[in-house]
């Protein structure tokens, strides 16, 4: 029961963080030794979603190691890993539809994703390595729920619902 309190805890904490998130976008101060979002277009085929609110600080880690700045609207890509501190929560919506709400102190790697509008078939596989996660699966979820996997340290959960938050406290 306790985890599950502290759980939605973390959510209402970052659902108000996120009612003000055109003030952080405002906010937008560079971190030394992280470089800003790219300016370029990332390539549909490794898309994943997009960054929707961003509230505090948030980062986004390539697959290679190289961190930048999360800021509204950026691009994330598979293999990615999305990171709030402390005072960060972040909206992400994948291009399925799935819609992911991370609270603070969470760290997201997007494993792999694929989606074909056409046939709006797909696979996802998300690890939550810490932290709090709200997620609302979208045509993936809905057509194919078991191509949906999330997993958290220990257990990797088969999604069969449309609506959950997980929460993995720190070791």
């Amino acid at each position: 029961m306790r985890s599950l309190f502290i759980g939605c805890t973390a959510m209402a904490l970052c659902a108000a963080a996120l009612a003000n998130a055109p003030a952080a976008a405002a906010a937008d101060a560079a971190v030394p030794g992280v470089a800003p979002a790219p300016a370029t277009a990332t390539a549909a085929s490794s898309r994943a979603g997009t960054l929707r609110a961003v509230r505090g600080t948030v980062h986004v880690a390539s697959a290679g190691g190289m961190l930048r700045n999360a800021r509204a609207g950026d691009p994330v890509d598979r293999s990615e890993q999305v990171l709030t501190t402390q005072d960060g929560a972040a909206s992400l919506v994948l291009r399925d539809g799935t819609a992911l709400v991370l609270g603070p102190s969470s760290r997201l790697e997007l494993r792999d994703f694929a989606f074909d509008s056409t046939t709006q078939q797909g696979d996802m596989w998300l690890s939550l390595l810490r932290g709090s996660l709200r997620m609302v699966t979208g045509l993936i979820g809905v057509r194919q729920p078991a191509a949906v996997r999330l997993q958290a340290r220990t257990v990797t959960v088969g999604i069969r619902g449309t609506d959950f938050i997980v929460e993995v406290p720190e070791e």
